[in-house]
């Protein structure tokens, strides 16, 4: 019997092998896919980091703000608060100081921001400054120490700038055209009768 004629190549025959094979689909399908994919996870990994830096960030205000609550920062019976172990009433860089203590490895103490504003015997006296300009830049020029004394309004407000690294593809949760957001924390309370 003679061997079969060999078909003719046509782009009709080549297409059709072409739909028949399935080898490679899923590494083809994964190659479109895992771009889109990968930058989710990664949006949604760093929106995660920074609520979880946020919380951490209240838990160092309230801790704080403890020590001015209870008037350890005025009357300097804070060990951090103390210069060259006497014990002086805190002031802005000694409270930071103590503040810093408290962080974790998740911030840079450097780029921490410390508010301590107290106010007369009323919560509605109270008035916040903003720090933010329209353009979204920080300003930290009107920080101020002000632990108050027995029984004023005081409230304590932590700044800090969260670096933001996955900001392309239109993923952007910072402020204006920064990659930064800037995370705060506050504590208002009224001061003991100390």
């Amino acid at each position: 019997m003679p061997s079969p004629a060999p078909s003719k190549f046509t782009l009709r025959t080549a297409l059709r092998r072409f739909r028949g094979n399935r080898r490679g689909s899923a590494a083809v399908e994964f190659a479109l896919v895992a771009p889109w994919f990968f930058a989710l996870l990664f949006a949604i990994i760093e929106t995660a980091l920074m609520f979880f830096a946020s919380q951490v960030l209240e838990t160092i205000a309230q801790n704080s703000a403890r020590i001015v609550l209870t008037g350890q920062a005025q009357s300097g019976s804070v060990a951090l608060c103390a210069v060259n172990s006497v014990s002086t009433p805190c002031t802005q860089a000694t409270f930071k100081n103590y503040v810093c203590s408290q962080i974790p490895a998740l911030f840079d103490c450097n780029s921490l921001y410390v508010d301590v504003q107290s106010y007369p015997n009323s919560f509605a006296s109270v008035t916040l400054s903003n720090h933010m300009d329209a353009s979204c830049n920080f300003d930290s020029s009107g920080m101020q120490y002000s632990p108050g004394t027995s029984s004023q309004v005081v409230v304590v407000r932590l700044f800090y700038q969260w670096p933001l690294f996955v900001t392309g593809l239109g993923y952007n949760i910072g402020c204006g055209a920064s990659n930064k957001r800037l995370l705060v924390a506050t504590a208002a309370f009224q001061n003991e009768p100390f």
